[in-house]
């Protein structure tokens, strides 16, 4: 640590950095920033910078307010859309107490918590999303909606296209930051685009998805356009997931690899699976955030809505990739209801604990499905055991709220703030008089 933090301080004399961002996430997921003096930096690292922490979503109650803000050396970067006239630089922080311990709502301290458990199993926990999101032309909503940069869907080639342009920028920018890309491409909705980052560890990559929708937002003012995360902003257009590929290691060893296992899944892999599908519905309050979030579950575009896995299933929640059979080393589970716009600390911790649930207590993996599961009657899925996912952010909280895994892993604090925040959301939802009530009943009623 003290390597990392020479390093820092050595690295912002010589490159001239005139300001230094303390990030961190609040409990809703949203980015925030601090800015400070290059001279302030090394007594930040020593003690930590306070504020005061009820001005946050979710962080402290009034009556412990005072909190601080320290600055975590392996994280940090220079921004590169700051330029180099006076260079601004980034270090993500920990949140703690006055008196040095980690804070309860810390989203981050969250996911370290999880990731603490797994270790203590033996297990190290790496991700690898795939996040989509719309290119518009314009934040402005008209009469007509938004209004995407192009007419293109899935991997088209657009020549001179906004979307080719924006994309090789983009992922520039991210590599600059240390964050390693392995695809972009046009998604399937005109304007749509999807951006894959590279394996790393769960923390890491949570650092990295708060990185990245800061990255796509800059790139997207400096080109005139607007990018948005919001899972379904089109009603006749796929939403925006950010399908995770997961995977345990145990060392070297990938966990999930059985070269005699079907599809070469190990059964440490089948329990994790099993775990995942069993608590899938009593966490989709956090991996599917949003009143909009259900739009996008069940408005088709691929999005699952059912609980079911399958190998190469496109239709169901948990798909186990066959990429390269031989290649132990790749196997891993790919969960595809999470959207891109949830707060990446709360949903890995979630979903690595329902893993690890499954394997502390062997679930049973019930029989995949091979089915095009939105393709069957209600009747033939019941018949299967496929159980829906929440229809709508109301039953989602209901099962959160009944959720002993979310209440243990989230802690009481983040627990009950997640709860709050989407009932009043939701409060507010219903309240609303929309549009298509208005057309379907406005003159007829």
């Amino acid at each position: 640590m003290d390597k990392q933090r020479d390093f820092v301080l050595r690295t912002i004399e010589e490159r001239g950095v005139k300001f230094v961002r303390l990030w961190f996430t609040d409990v809703a997921g949203t980015l925030k920033s601090v800015a400070i003096a290059p001279a302030e930096v090394e007594g930040a690292f020593a003690e930590g910078l306070g504020f005061d922490g009820s001005a946050i979503e979710g962080l402290a109650r009034t009556y412990e307010a005072d909190m601080l803000a320290q600055p975590d050396p392996s994280t940090f970067q220079i921004l590169p859309w700051r330029g180099e006239i006076n260079p601004t630089a980034r270090i993500f922080c920990d949140i703690l107490t006055p008196d040095g311990q980690p804070a309860a709502a810390d989203p981050r301290h969250v996911l370290r918590r999880a990731l603490a458990k797994a270790s203590d199993l033996g297990f190290s926990f790496y991700i690898h999303p795939e996040i989509e999101f719309y290119l518009l032309k314009s934040s402005e909503i008209g009469p007509e909606g938004p209004i995407p940069v192009d007419k293109a869907g899935y991997f088209d080639n657009v020549p001179g296209g906004t979307a080719h342009d924006f994309r090789r920028r983009a992922v520039s920018m991210l590599e600059q930051l240390g964050i390693s890309v392995e695809f972009s491409h046009h998604e399937g909705g005109p304007g749509q685009n999807e951006i894959d980052l590279r394996y790393a560890d769960a923390l890491t990559m949570a650092d990295n998805i708060m990185t990245f929708r800061t990255v796509i937002k800059e790139v997207a003012i400096e080109q005139g356009v607007y990018a948005t995360f919001m899972p379904k902003p089109f009603t006749e257009h796929p939403g925006s997931g950010m399908h995770t590929h997961m995977s345990l290691f145990e060392g070297d060893t990938n966990a999930f690899y059985d070269a005699s296992g079907q599809y070469h899944l190990s059964k440490v892999g089948r329990h994790f699976i099993a775990g995942l599908l069993r608590h899938a519905p009593e966490i989709t309050a956090v991996t599917n955030q949003y009143v909009n979030s259900y739009k996008r579950l069940w408005g088709g575009g691929e999005a699952p809505s059912f609980v079911c896995w399958g190998h190469n299933n496109r239709s169901a929640l948990i798909r186990v990739p066959l990429y390269k059979p031989d290649k132990g080393q790749s196997s891993r589970v790919e969960y595809r209801a999470i959207d891109s716009a949830a707060n990446p600390y709360l949903a890995y911790a979630l979903l690595l604990a329902a893993g690890l649930k499954g394997i502390e207590n062997e679930y049973e993996l019930p029989a995949e499905t091979e089915d095009n599961v939105w393709d069957l009657t209600d009747s033939e899925r019941r018949a299967l055991g496929i159980q829906p996912l929440p229809q709508s952010l109301d039953h989602a909280i209901r099962l959160l709220e009944e959720s002993e895994l979310a209440a243990e892993t989230l802690g009481e604090q983040v627990f009950s703030y997640v709860l709050a925040n989407k009932q009043a959301e939701w409060s507010a939802y219903r309240s609303q008089v929309t549009p298509f009530e208005l057309k379907q009943n406005f003159e007829t009623l």
